[in-house]
């Protein structure tokens, strides 16, 4: 499996019940990603489209995700170049959507202590990943299986099918 390294990310923090529509407006939806993008997180946090930065982590309350099962929720943070959220608990829809695109969920009871603006690393440790932060205290997170692991080292599951497929034997 390929490795997923996380060091020195820029977490933003936001609030409980970031839903679908928050991330990816209905408004936008005919623009494709390229034109939803601009506006995620655009109610919440004015400011995060246009700083987020490749490498950066959302940190959040519990229900992220919830709404409606728009992929383009998660794909809007994949074009900013958020590589994982952090949060007590996800929508289902939103969960299997983000793995799919390469977008690494951690499930974390203590979310919440992550401060806007701080640097946190993550370590896949043992039974689960684990939260580094830069004063030393770590956050244990839930397990996440290998394969959903192996999807998002992939950059999501077309990119691990076409990967897989072509690595095929072709038929006679």
């Amino acid at each position: 499996m390929s490795t997923i390294d996380i060091e020195n990310a820029r977490v933003w923090a936001v609030g409980s019940d970031i839903d679908t529509d928050q991330l990816a407006p209905g408004a936008y939806m005919k623009l494709g990603l390229e034109g939803i993008a601009p506006h995620c997180l655009e109610v919440v946090r004015p400011e995060f489209a246009a700083e987020a930065r490749p490498g950066d982590v959302i940190a959040a309350g519990p229900n992220f995700g919830i709404g409606s099962s728009r992929e383009q929720a998660a794909g809007a943070l994949v074009r900013l170049g958020v590589k994982a959220v952090i949060a007590p608990s996800f929508n289902g829809l939103y969960f299997r959507n983000a793995f799919n695109l390469g977008l690494l969920l951690i499930t974390c009871a203590d979310a919440g202590l992550l401060r806007d603006g701080e640097a946190v690393s993550l370590s896949l440790e043992g039974t689960g990943p684990v939260v580094h932060r830069a004063d030393g205290q770590t956050l244990d997170c839930e397990p996440i299986p290998v394969f959903l692991l192996e999807m998002v080292a992939a950059g999501g599951l077309l990119n691990q099918l076409r990967s897989r497929f072509s690595k095929a034997p072709k038929e006679l």
